[in-house]
């Protein structure tokens, strides 16, 4: 299924690791935008449906594009009075770098590891040396752990933040 929520797992741990450094929206939006392909390819019934974003040159450039949405979105913002949901408005191009990266490259490499159809070294190879590395069940389990951990830590950071306001 295009866009699971899966991948956002790991982004919750990378960014409750390191919350200032690690944009989680951007980590979502590279996540988003990549698995806008397999959705086409999808609805308009054709297969393969992993092809060139989901290899590590592709994604690339969709993280190349994150990035720039992210940043020319914060110049109407500066004009329009359009909601901060997540802080948004706040973030700098580090984090949103990080994030996009850290979210983009990790979809290839969770995605090769789940779909016999993705090439990640295309075109210098067709091989797909992490499809079935593990189960995936395992990997949906790693990843809903990792979601679980990262909404911990910052659950628990958020309550301890508040309470040394006080």
């Amino acid at each position: 299924m295009p866009i699971t929520p899966f991948h956002f797992g790991p982004g919750a741990a990378l960014h409750s690791a390191a919350p200032r450094q690690v944009s989680f929206l951007a980590f979502c939006a590279a996540n988003v935008f990549v698995d806008m392909e397999p959705a086409y390819y999808l609805i308009t019934g054709q297969f393969p449906l992993h092809r060139f974003f989901h290899t590590y040159i592709g994604v690339s450039i969709v993280v190349v594009a994150t990035i720039v949405v992210f940043l020319a979105a914060l110049r109407p913002a500066a004009l329009v009075p359009l909601p901060d949901l997540f802080l948004w408005k706040q973030l700098t191009l580090r984090p949103v770098a990080i994030g996009a990266a850290l979210g983009g490259y990790s979809h290839i490499v969770l995605d090769s590891i789940m779909h016999s159809d993705i090439r990640p070294l295309a075109p210098f190879s067709e091989s797909n040396g992490l499809f079935q590395l593990i189960s995936l069940s395992a990997l949906h389990w790693l990843c809903l752990g990792a979601g679980i951990v990262g909404l911990t830590v910052l659950g628990i950071r958020k309550v301890l933040n508040e309470e040394r306001a006080r």
